[in-house]
């Protein structure tokens, strides 16, 4: 079982990260999934979403629930039947979740070249301390990437553009934690987020 890392951020709130080594017959092999859950994942073409797919469901074990106790929203958004708060990320190699009694998200993300081609689409103001010939500048857009998805994902509001509403003051992509803000209607908040370099990976986290 190769789960890679756990974290216990507080009393309420777990992270448990999953390093894909299994292919998938392997990760479903002691799985008990809904209809529904299997129709989904044979239905993947995707061998590598697929993987992602059932190594949550090994993650969310971890903290005693099956699959189906996990339910999506119409937007798509992650619950549990008990009333918690789960977030859920996949990247290649990685899965990960963090399991909480206050909204949270998480997002992992492989580190590479080709962020650099869709910049524009989720950098605003952070363009002002980027620097753009600068070592970390790959890592660094990730970084800021992992923040917006995790915010995203924590705050899950119709209509909430990565470019404009979500902003992440001025940080270094290895600092333990950062912070991201959010700037749309009434909404007016600042949260810290953690981050963990994974090698080629990169993961961050909030709480609400």
């Amino acid at each position: 079982m190769p789960l890679f890392k756990s974290i216990k951020v507080n009393s309420k709130t777990s992270v448990h990260i999953w390093k894909i080594t299994e292919d998938a017959a392997q990760l479903a092999g002691g799985l008990f999934l809904t209809p529904a859950s299997k129709a989904r994942a044979a239905g993947m073409k995707s061998l590598i979403r697929r993987c992602g797919f059932l190594s949550v469901r090994h993650l969310l074990a971890l903290e005693n629930y099956a699959d189906a106790d996990l339910f999506y929203d119409q937007w798509g958004k992650p619950h549990l039947g008990d009333g918690r708060h789960v977030s859920i990320s996949h990247s290649f190699d990685y899965a990960a979740i963090i399991v909480s009694d206050m909204p949270v998200g998480i997002d992992i993300e492989k580190v590479r070249p080709k962020i650099v081609k869709i910049a524009s689409k989720f950098i605003g103001s952070e363009w002002d301390y980027l620097d753009q010939q600068g070592e970390h500048f790959i890592r660094h857009l990730t970084a800021i990437w992992c923040a917006k998805e995790s915010l995203y994902k924590m705050f899950a509001t119709p209509g909430l553009s990565f470019k404009n509403d979500l902003h992440i003051p001025d940080f270094h992509p290895l600092d333990i934690t950062y912070f991201g803000e959010c700037h749309f209607d009434a909404i007016l908040q600042q949260h810290e987020l953690a981050q963990l370099s994974l090698g080629d990976y990169h993961c961050s986290y909030t709480i609400g």
